[in-house]
């Protein structure tokens, strides 16, 4: 097990560095660029040799370790996670007004927990794209906040619920109208960027949390952060791979998608082609025929791994109640019978040995019958490629929270377990 205060140090800073999907995979290949990793470009031809690699396409990013040994028949270890999370995006035209207020025009991304956003300070991250078709990243510090409606103006809020509209209700405030022009947040947003606002001719912007990951709780056993689900296995990934022996019996892979949060069905999602397109690329470099391609994926493994539900503890009833894990118990070990997970008996002894080489705990997790259970990307990689895929990931609490909650230890131990899995044959 690493040291946890120090693997939350850098958790946190990874987090900080990737407040949109773009950010996260930049940060990914920085961090593994600066230890050796090449970069390449999908328009050139890939080296063939042993080494360690990374490609980033749009929000998602896939690295691998490839041994001196590996042949045509080399089976591939892959841990997968995503690098979205639930949120709003900036709409097209996405300045407006109302009531003296300039406001931010936003849709909702994926399934964020709408109240959640209410009366906190907000930032916007993601990339611009300009006229020369370049690609520049931006992020604001705290600039919006969306005002809740007063109690005084909302007598039976209390009593009978808060509702809000996806269009009406939940769009941002970021300054107040004055002066002959109205503000332009496109414009703001292209002057962070060092670039001039008539030469934007597109943008990719969420709202983000503006709040630090904080530690918190007796023995600061508890962290708070956005986009923990799933950058917390975006980073144990990449803790994973930067240990990852040279010289295993195997290729190990990190595979981050973007767009889990919407279903995954894009270039850079896991419904799209980029794994695939890079396990071709690199199985063509090894000598790899259709036969070849084939034997290597059947001796595969592939680890999904996602954030899962800790039992609430004022909603207990929400859960199944004989499977209950609890938050500091270690990572998820997620099944479904309606294969909601890809997790089967093969992927559950994987999982637990991965789990004991770590030194963590593990939970099963499965959903009360009556409150059907999300997905990820598990299925689609299994589906999709035929690959042996078990789903795992860290319980949380307030999970699509513009805020979420984890127990340290787990984070740590995922990292761990993940890292057993890498290392092992």
């Amino acid at each position: 097990m690493p040291d946890v205060d120090a693997y939350i140090e850098d958790f946190t800073a990874f987090v900080t560095a990737s407040p949109s999907s773009y950010h996260a995979a930049a940060e990914v290949a920085r961090r593994l660029e600066a230890a050796g990793f090449e970069r390449l470009d999908e328009r050139d031809a890939w080296p063939t040799g042993a080494g360690r690699r990374v490609v980033v396409r749009d929000g998602a990013v896939i690295a691998w370790v490839q041994p001196e040994s590996a042949g045509a028949t080399t089976p591939f270890r892959i841990v997968g996670a995503h690098t979205d999370s639930p949120s709003f995006k900036l709409k097209p035209n996405p300045s407006s007004a109302a009531a003296g207020l300039s406001q931010a025009n936003v849709e909702v991304y994926g399934g964020p927990l709408l109240n959640s956003w209410l009366d906190r300070e907000l930032r916007l991250a993601g990339r611009l794209v300009t006229r020369d078709g370049a690609e520049h990243l931006v992020a604001t510090g705290p600039l919006l906040r969306i005002p809740q409606l007063a109690i005084h103006l909302d007598r039976g809020v209390n009593a009978d619920g808060l509702t809000l509209d996806k269009q009406r209700h939940v769009q941002p405030i970021w300054g107040v109208e004055g002066g002959p022009e109205p503000a332009d947040i496109v414009a703001h947003l292209a002057g962070l960027a060092g670039v001039t606002p008539e030469d934007v001719v597109g943008h990719d912007v969420h709202v983000v949390d503006a709040a630090a990951p904080a530690r918190f709780g007796r023995g600061d056993v508890f962290l708070a952060s956005g986009r923990m689900d799933n950058l917390s296995s975006v980073h144990a990934g990449l803790t994973a791979l930067l240990d990852a022996p040279a010289d295993a019996g195997h290729v190990s892979v990190l595979a981050a998608f973007d767009h889990e949060e919407l279903g995954s069905e894009s270039r850079s999602g896991a419904s799209g082609p980029f794994l695939d397109d890079v396990l071709t690329r690199i199985g063509a470099g090894l000598g790899a025929g259709v036969e070849e391609r084939r034997r290597a994926f059947a001796a595969s493994w592939h680890v999904s791994s996602d954030a899962g539900h800790a039992v609430h503890p004022n909603y207990p009833e929400r859960h199944d109640p004989v499977n209950r894990p609890v938050l500091g118990g270690g990572p998820l070990l997620k099944l479904n019978a309606n294969q909601r997970y890809a997790t089967d008996a093969a992927g559950s002894a994987l999982w637990a040995e991965a789990c004991r080489a770590a030194g963590a705990g593990m939970q099963p997790f499965v959903s009360n019958n009556a409150i059907p259970c999300g997905s990820t990307i598990g299925p689609l990689t299994a589906t999709r490629l035929g690959i042996r895929t078990v789903d795992v990931g860290p319980p949380l609490l307030s999970m699509h929270s513009a805020r979420e909650l984890a127990h340290v230890d787990d984070l740590a131990a995922l990292g761990a377990a993940l890292g057993a899995f890498l290392s092992h044959a």
